[in-house]
């Protein structure tokens, strides 16, 4: 018999749910990239919503009738715009446009954090497949809608600030209902590195917004939203056809394998171990529990000694309340963290390239690809925090020590951006990484260690509104940064720094008290697992 070709060797080398594993990881990975490719490119617009006339150039004429057009879309007679700058595109063409380029950021983000509340309790109690096909279908039709804004010669303020209002609350069907997924499939097993990875889909996502919006910017707006609706709306059909909600609706093991001599600081990583009996190796797994397998499904190296860890208690387990759920040893610390981490890097997100057509004079386009460094590093900087985060067992203190060294990173960003595209890049590297560590970690390992905290007995339904408080507090930080950072940069953009400085500082102080009790108490991150014990 001849000898398979190493390829197939390596194909078949990997087991069923291994391979299962892995098409829900790179499924839920670009159901929510699309989600925050479509959110980007209203920051890459901005430039091109407000374009103030170059020195010499003359003021385009603007005339009624849908017949007439610029390169930068039908325009018409506008004889109240006296104080415009008749280069960009009412009614962003005002004085005020920091303003009204902020209220659209605010009522994506406002809708967004109010609905995320609401979203976790609804998802819990929906199948995810149809809740999340929904949510993206939804999103992408809105997407486009502000785009058609242009094809329509809309200049209306309202119209633009109803679809962001829309659109952010059909994005809040995403997160709550990922998470949920992708933590069914994976066990606690080096959560922080896998999420870690996993959540650098917000980076590539908003890479991908930014190339795709800025492709079309300088010529036709309005296609840097049409398309990214589009691919959003496509996503969706996608999560219909193929996204499985458990393992054990196909009948694979729910998670990762279990190796018997893994520890780490002298502390086992798996715990809640319990003595099993014989007799119940020797059947079925009980459905509605989670086991920690071997990787092939096989029986467990040592068949006494398995990890089992209550899973659905089918109709038993009702779903948690929100008031239970806030009850979470840490929920409430890492909420308002998050608040003030999400508000430093949604205002990245929404105003930098802004900020460099500003201090580099650089136009939409360039501004726009040269912003995708900062998401560039925030995708190393999730990965690392998950990493040191799994090695020390302090999620916390990992947090912790990343947002301390934010806060001169952003100072120093501050000074030497001026200096050069050099410094620029530098700079925008290492702040991304800084700044989106904290905000990845928070969002994925630590919601889904304290969605599934040892003080709820195995029920499993609370992930969902657990993932949804956390977010939806940090959004409410998401609104607020791009909000006030249209208030502030009129005075300069050095206050604007100040202002991401000084949450960063709050957002460090609401950890205080946990990394106090991680560093006095040795043991598992975020309170989520009971102490080992040994039989």
């Amino acid at each position: 018999m001849a000898r398979l070709p190493a390829g197939v060797r390596f194909l078949v080398s990997f087991s069923r749910d291994q391979w299962y594993r892995a098409f829900i990881f790179a499924l839920t990975f670009l159901l929510y990239a699309s989600f925050h490719l479509s959110r980007k490119p209203i920051s890459i617009v901005k430039g091109e919503l407000h374009k103030p006339c170059a020195v010499g150039d003359e003021p385009e004429p603007r005339f009624s009738g849908p017949s007439s057009s610029t390169r930068h879309g039908p325009l018409h007679q506008l004889p109240d715009n006296d104080t415009g700058t008749d280069c960009g595109w009412a009614p962003f063409d005002k004085a005020n446009y920091p303003q009204l380029l902020g209220a659209l950021d605010y009522a994506f983000l406002c809708a967004y954090a109010a609905g995320m509340y609401l979203s976790g309790i609804i998802g819990e109690r929906l199948p995810i497949r149809y809740y999340l096909t929904f949510g993206m279908l939804a999103s992408g039709a809105f997407t486009a809608l502000f785009g058609l804004g242009y094809f329509y010669n809309i200049h209306s303020l309202g119209f633009y600030v109803v679809t962001q209002i829309i659109n952010g609350l059909v994005q809040t069907t995403g997160w709550p209902s990922v998470v949920t997924c992708l933590s069914n499939w994976f066990g606690k097993g080096r959560r922080g590195l896998i999420m870690g990875i996993w959540n650098s889909h917000t980076s590539v996502g908003n890479i991908l917004g930014s190339l795709i919006a800025g492709y079309w910017v300088s010529t036709c707006w309005g296609l840097s939203f049409v398309v990214p609706g589009a691919i959003v709306a496509a996503m969706g059909i996608v999560c219909f056809l193929f996204l499985i909600e458990h393992p054990k609706d196909i009948r694979c093991s729910s998670t990762l394998p279990v190796h018997p001599k893994v520890s780490e600081n002298g502390t086992n990583r798996f715990r809640l171990q319990k003595q099993v009996p014989h007799s119940t190796n020797n059947g079925p797994l009980d459905p509605e529990m989670q086991c920690l397998l071997l990787a092939d499904g096989k029986s467990p190296l040592y068949p006494s000694h398995i990890v089992v860890l209550p899973g659905d208690g089918g109709s038993a387990m009702a779903a948690i309340s929100f008031t239970g759920a806030l009850r979470i040893p840490g929920v409430i610390e890492f909420s308002l963290c998050l608040l003030f981490a999400k508000l430093v890097s949604y205002t990245f997100l929404f105003w930098l390239p802004l900020y460099i057509t500003s201090v580099d004079h650089l136009d939409a386009k360039e501004a726009g690809e040269l912003s995708t460094l900062f998401d560039v590093g925030g995708i190393f900087g999730g990965i690392l925090a998950g990493v040191i985060s799994d090695r020390l067992e302090k999620r916390a203190s990992t947090c912790g020590l990343m947002l301390l060294l934010a806060g001169p990173t952003l100072y120093v960003f501050s000074s030497v951006s001026r200096m050069g595209m050099e410094a620029t890049i530098a700079m925008l590297l290492l702040s991304g990484a800084l700044v989106s560590g904290p905000y990845a970690l928070i969002t994925t390992a630590v919601s889904a260690d304290l969605g599934t905290h040892k003080s709820l007995k195995g029920n499993s339904h609370a992930l969902s509104t657990v993932t949804a408080i956390i977010d939806g507090t940090g959004s409410v930080g998401a609104a607020l940064g791009p909000l006030l950072a249209g208030l502030i940069s009129p005075s300069g953009w050095s206050n604007v720094f100040y202002m991401l400085m000084f949450a960063d500082a709050c957002a460090l102080l609401f950890l205080i008290r946990l990394i106090h009790k991680e560093m006095s108490c040795p043991g598992p991150a975020a309170g989520n697992q009971a102490p080992l014990k040994e039989h």
